[in-house]
Order: C-alpha cells, then sequence, then structure tokens
C-alpha cells in the first residue's frame, strides 16, 4: 500500500550565511513542498521515478547511505517524487526532498529518528550529494516547520523557538528569473574564509565574535551582525513591531550585498522595487547569487504590491519574475 509522505520548502525571514557559523537563523517553512508517495518492497532495491526532477538520484542514493550508517535495514521501496519548490531558488528543493525521502525509508523500515537527528541525517546526505558544505538551517526548518509560524533556531544548540506571524502578514516570495549559481565554489570560499577567521580569534565560531573583534574583516562582520539583527528580528515579531522587522530586514540585505557580497544587480533591483512598491521590508533569501527575495507585506495588498515590483522589475532588468505567496506550513510527515 502507498502512502504519501511530504516535507516543505522554506523561507529564510533574516540570517544568511549564518548557520555554519553556529549562529541564529529565522527561518519559516512554506507551503511548497515535496511529496514522496511510496510504498516498501521485499527485496532492498529502491526504484523512485521522479515526476520533476530527473536529477534526484544523487539525493536519494546519500539519504539511503545516511540512514544506513545509523543502522536503518536495507528495505527497499518503490517510490513516486513531485515537487512544487522551485529548483534552484533558494527555497531549499533539495532539503524538502531529502526529508521527504528519508521520512518515507524510515517509514518502511520501521526506523524511526529524532527530529534534530533526522535533520542532520539529511544535512550529511546534503553534503554527500552536492560537495557543497551547507549548515543544518534546511533541512531542520523542513522538519519541525509550525503552520503560522517562523522558528528562531540556535544552530549550535539546536534549540527552536517558534514565534507567531501576525495574521495581518503576508511572507512574499519572488524568484528573480536569475537561477542560483550556488556550486559550491562561491559558498565553499566563503565558509572557509569565517573559519579561518574563527581560529585566527582562537572562537570556536564565528558566532562566539564581538563586532569590535571583527571590524575590519567584511565577511565576519556581516556574520556579526546578522546574528544580532536575527535575535532582534525575533524580538520585533514577538511584538508585532513589523516597522523595526522590515529596517532590520533591509540592513540584511545590506550587509549580505556589500560585505559578504554575495547579491547581484538583479536581486538588488527586485529589492528595491518591493520596498518602493509598498513592501515592509525585503531581502535577498538563502545563500544569494540569484534565486529569490524574500518580503513582508501588508495580507490585503501583498498580491498587488508584488505585481507592481514585479512589473517595474521586468522593464527594468529583462528579466521576468515568478510570485509565491507562502503561508508558514507545518514540517514533515504524512500526507493529509
Amino acid at each position: 500500500m502507498h502512502k504519501g509522505w511530504r516535507a516543505p520548502g522554506r523561507v529564510n525571514l533574516i540570517g544568511d550565511h549564518t548557520d555554519y557559523n553556529d549562529g541564529f537563523v529565522l527561518p519559516a517553512a512554506i507551503d511548497l513542498e515535496c511529496v514522496v508517495r511510496s510504498a516498501p518492497r521485499t527485496d532492498s532495491q529502491m526504484r523512485v521515478r521522479w515526476l520533476d526532477d530527473e536529477n534526484g538520484d544523487r539525493y536519494a542514493e546519500a539519504v539511503r547511505q545516511e540512514l544506513a550508517l545509523l543502522g536503518r535495514a536495507d528495505v527497499g521501496i518503490d517510490a513516486e517524487v513531485t515537487s512544487t519548490v522551485p529548483v534552484g531558488s533558494g527555497l531549499s528543493s533539495s532539503a524538502a526532498l531529502e526529508v521527504a525521502l528519508a521520512v518515507a525509508l524510515c517509514a518502511a523500515a520501521d526506523f524511526w529518528l529524532e527530529p534534530t537527528e533526522l535533520a542532520r541525517v539529511c544535512q550529511r546526505a546534503e553534503q554527500r550529494a552536492s560537495g557543497v558544505p551547507c549548515g543544518i538551517m534546511d533541512q531542520l526548518t523542513s522538519v519541525a516547520g509550525r503552520v503560522g509560524h517562523a522558528l528562531l533556531i540556535d544552530c549550535r544548540s539546536l534549540e527552536i523557538e517558534p514565534i507567531p506571524i501576525p495574521a495581518e502578514l503576508e511572507i512574499v516570495v519572488v524568484h528573480s528569473g536569475l537561477p542560483r549559481a550556488l556550486a559550491g565554489s562561491a559558498y565553499a570560499e566563503r565558509r572557509a574564509a569565517c573559519e579561518r577567521t574563527a581560529a585566527r580569534l582562537g572562537l570556536e565560531a564565528l558566532r562566539d565574535a564581538t563586532a569590535e573583534q571583527v571590524t575590519d574583516d567584511p565577511r565576519a562582520r556581516h556574520v556579526v551582525s546578522e546574528n544580532a539583527r536575527v535575535l532582534e528580528a525575533a524580538d520585533a515579531l514577538r511584538s508585532s513591531d513589523l516597522a523595526r522587522l522590515g529596517g532590520l530586514m533591509a540592513a540584511s540585505h545590506a550587509s549580505l550585498r556589500d560585505d559578504f557580497e554575495v547579491s547581484t544587480p538583479e536581486l538588488d533591483a527586485l529589492v528595491t522595487e518591493l520596498t518602493a512598491a509598498g513592501a515592509l521590508g525585503a531581502r535577498l533569501t538563502g545563500a544569494g547569487f540569484g534565486g529569490c527575495v524574500v518580503a513582508l507585506a501588508d495580507r490585503e495588498q501583498a498580491t498587488e504590491i508584488a505585481a507592481r515590483a514585479s512589473e517595474r522589475y521586468r522593464k527594468s532588468t529583462g528579466m521576468t519574475p515568478t510570485t509565491y505567496l507562502c503561508p508558514a506550513a507545518d514540517g514533515a510527515g504524512l500526507l493529509a
């Protein structure tokens, strides 16, 4: 008998390139998701039919290998995979795939993991499959999301505080039309630079650095200031201080653009147009180098704001944006 297992993508409201520095992030799981319909086999073969992405085999095998290392019995599955998370967008399509597949494989073998361990398995699978030394934010958000809430995650302790998103607030995600070229090199270079600075300062990670210690180091300066912005943004969200939250998003984008240098002219233009159209705040989301911008807007005005900004962006850049209104969703589980 086939069962359906779902895992959501995620959007990061604030806190980019902080997770692999043991820092803080404020993402939300979204209602774009990967669905795996599967049934156990009587042998050890894993047969997967990809309805949307023909390049998923290496991720599936990586998840299977990581689960085997933890002692999962080699029970095969027949599976059909579909996803509404756009690939290369910075919305964690690969994490959603890994988590949905991991849950399906665990269910077939009656092998269950705690949420944080499941996220760690999928993080290691991502690293194995992509060669990118990613942090744990994407997988943990896909596992632990809560409808109507953002998650304040401490990426050192993996403690999670769900924070309600005000009912009048809409999360607007706009894909720039520019594919995200994460491909290891630029991402890995920035992670390595952060680790070198932490080592030079005698610290476990840049999470432990002070602003005074990194004044002349723009990469580290971004991480330290971004961690502070995440904590302040969480406080603003708790108190529904949306003007303050919007200002923090603007400061985050400026830091990612100027200090961490992961923005592009297209992302900058899209942030500008969304802000001019009336968004409360906007910033690139994810690793950068293309992909999406996240904005917060009044729910009643969100569609109009996105349409107005998208049209101006299209005229100024020649790029075709795609808009998603993304309610915060629950984490992975059985498909209803």
